[in-house]
């Protein structure tokens, strides 16, 4: 039994980091340009995304879109690694609190089971987070490395700005993670009762997590705006010192929608194709492992 345990564990763990890098890497330049207008009062539009990354091609070359993606990397692996591996603990856990055990939990404990796991997985990783998006804004001259980033910032600005913006990313977390994972586990529950088939098809499973995606961003957006301008404030000459003061200033200078919207649109390409690969690529993982642990096992 325990060995079991241990099994599934390492199982989620290692499906999870898959499923993260995976997806972060497919969606990689959007990311870096997204975060660019994020942390700037310029206007946000199709346009202008398009342009920002013609030009940062033409100055910097084709691989500086990746720019901040080993960063992503080193936060995203672990980060989706304990995402995906608390939500399935999670979920058992709820699952033997409300008396599911074996059963798809209710909408309720299905939710906070999603925010759990999002939290966790924020409360760890944080920092990789904040030199990731240190990383994204700023010339490759500034910061050399990851490791050059953490020096700097603990030298310059002091240890605790590693966890800057770090409110605002847990306010954000607890919809996203929880809308995310909710709209997935139970799009993909509807579609066991009304096709009679036990696993979605990949396509349906990519079309599940796109809109798991949609409505987890869409609903934590602002939050994500501020996270930002409150993680990189130190190297763009801003003072940001807290989440209200934060948002009132985007709001004063750039409008409600422009400002604490910026780049949506741009996530609701992003977001969803993100998501739809991370949730497929853990779910098509897992079975793998099941299959070749099990040799041809019974699938979830």
């Amino acid at each position: 039994q325990d060995n079991q345990e241990k099994k599934k564990v390492l199982n989620s763990l290692m499906s999870g980091a898959l499923a993260g890098a995976v997806a972060k890497t497919a969606v990689a330049p959007l990311d870096r340009t997204k975060i660019m207008f994020q942390v700037s009062s310029k206007r946000f539009s199709a346009k202008e995304a398009y342009r920002l990354i013609y030009r940062t091609y033409l100055n910097e070359g084709f691989w500086s879109l990746w720019r901040g993606n080993s960063a992503t990397m080193v936060r995203v692996v672990p980060y989706a690694a304990i995402q995906f591996c608390a939500h399935e603990e999670y979920k058992q856990l709820l699952g033997s609190y409300y008396g599911f055990q074996g059963k798809a939990l209710t909408p309720f404990p299905r939710f906070i089971a999603g925010s759990l796991a999002g939290t966790t997985a924020a409360m760890v990783t944080y920092p990789l987070d904040m030199v990731r998006a240190r990383m994204a804004v700023t010339p490759k001259e500034m910061y050399s490395s990851i490791v050059h980033v953490f020096i700097r910032i603990s030298r310059e600005e002091g240890l605790k700005t590693l966890y800057r913006g770090f409110t605002p990313t847990i306010l954000g977390v607890i919809p996203y993670a929880g809308l995310s994972f909710f709209t997935y586990e139970t799009l993909k529950k509807v579609h066991a009762d009304h096709s009679g088939k036990a696993q979605p098809s990949p396509p349906e499973r990519l079309l599940f997590g796109a809109c798991a995606g949609l409505i987890g961003q869409s609903a934590s957006y602002p939050l994500d705006v501020v996270r930002r301008r409150m993680q990189t404030a130190g190297v763009l000459g801003h003072t940001y010192s807290s989440i209200l003061l934060t948002m009132r200033d985007i709001v004063r200078e750039e409008g409600l929608v422009r400002g604490l919207y910026k780049g949506l649109s741009m996530n609701w390409v992003k977001g969803p194709i993100a998501v739809g690969i991370s949730f497929t690529t853990f779910d098509l993982t897992q079975i793998l492992l099941r299959k070749l642990q099990h040799g041809g096992g019974e699938e979830r």
